[in-house]
C-alpha cells in the first residue's frame, strides 16, 4: 500500500503521473492511427494515378462509396482542467453531515441504496486499503483541496478502498477534532464515495476514516 503524506498537492504526483502516462499512450496510439490513415490515402491516390480516370459501368450499381475516416477523439485535457477548476466549489464547508451519518458507536456513512452490510464489511477489513492520504499539518483549504483531488484521482485509477488520516485533534485549540468533522462532510459531498467508517484501532482508530469508492474505469493504468 502506498502512503501519501499530503504536505502539498505535489504529493499527489504519483497518481497524476499515471494519468499523464495513460494520456501519452493514447496520444501515441492516435498518432499511429493518423499515420496509417495517411498511408492508406496515399496508396489510394497512387492507384488512381496509375490507372487514370475511370467510368462507372452502365446499368450496374455497386453502391460503393469511399467514406472519410472518423477523426480521432481529442484528449480530455479541457475536461481535466474543468474538473480541477470546480473541485474546490464541489465541497462546501457549510454542509451539514450530521443527519446523514449512521448513529452507531463510530458514526459511519453509507449512501442511500447501500446496505448496512457494506459498512459492516468495510469496518471488518473486507476491502484492502490501497492508498492513504495524511492530512496532518494542512490548513483547512489545503486539506479540502488535497482530499478532493485525492478522491477524484483514486476513483479514476480504479481504487476501491482508501484511508484518510485526519488526526484526533490533540494539537487543536481545545483539543477538538475540527478536521474530522470537515473531512466527513467533504466525503459525503463526493459522488465517488459510497461509504466510510472509522478506522480500526490498528489502522488509526478515531484519527482516520476508511472510505469505499464507486467502481471506476482504470483507463489502461497499471494495477496499484
Amino acid at each position: 500500500m502506498t502512503v501519501l503524506k499530503a504536505q502539498s498537492l505535489q504529493d499527489l504526483q504519483p497518481l497524476r503521473r499515471a494519468l499523464a502516462e495513460a494520456a501519452a499512450r493514447e496520444a501515441q496510439r492516435q498518432q499511429e492511427q493518423r499515420e496509417a490513415e495517411r498511408r492508406a490515402r496515399a496508396e489510394r491516390m497512387l492507384f488512381q494515378d496509375a490507372v487514370g480516370p475511370v467510368q462507372p459501368l452502365k446499368g450496374q450499381h455497386h453502391g460503393r462509396r469511399w467514406h472519410a475516416p472518423q477523426p480521432p477523439e481529442p484528449l480530455p485535457l479541457q475536461r481535466e482542467r474543468d474538473e480541477e477548476r470546480v473541485l474546490r466549489e464541489s465541497m462546501s464547508d457549510e454542509f451539514d453531515v450530521s443527519t446523514l451519518l449512521d448513529v452507531d458507536d463510530q458514526l459511519s456513512f453509507r449512501r442511500p441504496g447501500i446496505g448496512v452490510e457494506v459498512t459492516r464489511r468495510l469496518r471488518a477489513g473486507h476491502w484492502s486499503i490501497q492508498r492513504q492520504l495524511d492530512l496532518h499539518g494542512l490548513r483547512r483549504d489545503e486539506a479540502r483541496e488535497a482530499l478532493g483531488e485525492f478522491i477524484r484521482l483514486a476513483h479514476r485509477t480504479g481504487l476501491r478502498c482508501v484511508r484518510i488520516v485526519h488526526g484526533k485533534g490533540l494539537g487543536s485549540p481545545g483539543k477538538e477534532p475540527v478536521l474530522k468533522g470537515r473531512v466527513q462532510a467533504w466525503l459525503v459531498q463526493k459522488k465517488e464515495v459510497l461509504a466510510f467508517v472509522q478506522a480500526r484501532p490498528a489502522e488509526g482508530g478515531a484519527g482516520a476514516l476508511v472510505v469505499l469508492l464507486q467502481p471506476g474505469k482504470r483507463a489502461g493504468l497499471p494495477q496499484p
